[in-house]
């Protein structure tokens, strides 16, 4: 997974961290939550708010 793969992180997001709140997360926390996870392979440098913001924001929509 890539960065630009904004439902596939949130789902993965989703399977792995049933017990967090999407709403509650830090853009700290969530980039390292997304690199933490096992499909991830991309470069952190290529990561912005904007990108955070849509992959909480489709997390959220899946959590709901």
């Amino acid at each position: 997974m890539k960065w630009t793969d904004t439902q596939c992180i949130a789902e993965e997001l989703y399977d792995n961290h049933p017990e967090i709140n999407p709403k509650t997360v830090r853009f700290t926390q969530l980039r390292d939550l997304i690199m933490a996870l096992p499909d991830f392979d991309d470069d952190a440098s290529r990561c912005g708010e904007k990108v955070l913001e849509a992959i909480q924001m489709a997390w959220i929509n899946e959590a709901e």
